[in-house]
């Protein structure tokens, strides 16, 4: 039976009261492989649980091998807000930073808090210190660290119900405007054709919980424990990008130190050296798909179709089939090369092979010659 709602003033229908809490993702790629077993002997952690689920059942997403998990040292801005956190290391080389804020005001002060952490705030540079600071003390369980780290950031913005609160349709018929500047992160009002663009990338499960997915930030209006598995699956999303951002950008330097050296002219000689170029190509190839594969499955959903819905809405937002598909493209380039590379070697190997033999008939026919009686 649907609940009558009651008619909110004009004042209470324009800028209610919210609760809830602000939370900030800050994600780093530092290495190949983080040796969990190893970082968990050296530092005090827990591993990270299942989340909870929107409906009483066993875990249905489950991770390969779940991230080592400790507190993170208070985040203080300039502004006086102190932040607290936890740090999580993924076994695939990302480590991933969450800080929070408790909130409590009406829309207006939630817009301009989100639109100054957005836009004002370098999160990242004030986080890197702390886990570079972190990992040496840990360097040990980094497999091939990298020298420059890449990093993503998201915010998430989580609102809670209370018994007087609107059901998510209603909170999108009432607020959607003041939604969408949250999840764009902007001051000023939006227009209809941005608005309806936000509000399209939503998804709910209960009448009662809204989650609206855009790329540099999103909305969750849930209860603590069923927004617990909204924002790890955004964290997961965003560490998916990292990592395809990084294989994107490992590719194509391969492919470009490829092609300069494709340019240049070869003599028979030097494409004799080319199985070497062409060894280290599929030598890389076979370590991006390895690595590719095992960040793909870190995470598997066994049979809830909301969470997997809920993944695929958000990886899409962020941006990870588009990585995707670059590095699957630049795979295939990659393995076209190493095929033309090959080819080239072999034809310069047979080019040899005829060489040795026409010699070793002339010097044959040289000695039977000089056998002969003048």
């Amino acid at each position: 039976m649907s609940q009558t709602l009651p008619t909110p003033t004009p004042a209470e229908s324009a800028n209610p009261q919210l609760a809830g809490s602000v939370l900030v993702l800050i994600q780093f790629d530092v290495c190949e492989e983080i040796r969990l077993d190893q970082l968990q002997q050296i530092i005090a952690s827990r591993t990270l649980q299942q989340p909870n689920l929107k409906h009483p059942a066993p875990a249905y997403v489950r991770y390969q091998r779940p991230p080592v998990v400790v507190p993170a040292d208070p985040l203080i801005l300039d502004s006086g807000e102190q932040l607290s956190g936890e740090i999580k290391y993924y076994d695939y080389g990302v480590v991933s930073v969450i800080f929070q804020l408790p909130f409590s005001g009406d829309w207006d002060s939630l817009i301009r808090l989100a639109s100054r952490w957005v836009w004002d705030i370098d999160f990242a540079s004030r986080v890197e210190p702390m886990i570079r600071q972190r990992l040496e003390r840990a360097a040990s369980t980094l497999v091939k660290p990298y020298a420059r780290w890449l990093s993503e950031d998201y915010f998430i913005f989580h609102l809670c119900p209370a018994p007087d609160r609107p059901i998510a349709g209603d909170l999108v018929w009432s607020y959607g405007n003041q939604i969408a500047q949250l999840v764009r992160g902007d001051r000023s009002p939006l227009a209809e054709g941005e608005v309806a663009e936000v509000l399209n990338s939503r998804i709910s499960y209960y009448v009662n919980d809204l989650a609206v997915i855009g790329w540099n930030a999103a909305l969750l209006y849930d209860t603590p424990a069923g927004a617990e598995t909204a924002i790890q699956l955004l964290e997961y999303a965003n560490s998916q990008l990292l990592e395809f951002r990084h294989y994107d950008e490992l590719l194509t330097g391969v492919l470009d130190t490829v092609y300069d050296s494709l340019g240049q002219k070869h003599s028979r000689l030097a494409r004799w050296r080319m199985a070497r170029s062409a060894n280290r190509l599929h030598t890389v190839l076979l370590e991006v798909s390895e690595l590719t594969e095992h960040a793909d499955n870190a995470i598997k959903f066994l049979s809830d179709m909301y969470a997997a819905r809920l993944y695929r809405l958000a990886a899409a937002k962020v941006g990870v089939p588009d990585y995707k598909n670059l590095v699957t493209q630049k795979l295939r380039t990659a393995e076209e090369l190493y095929d033309y590379m090959v080819e080239q070697f072999n034809q310069s190997r047979a080019f040899f092979l005829e060489v040795i033999v026409v010699l070793i008939l002339l010097i044959e026919l040289l000695f039977l010659f000089r056998g002969q009686p003048s």
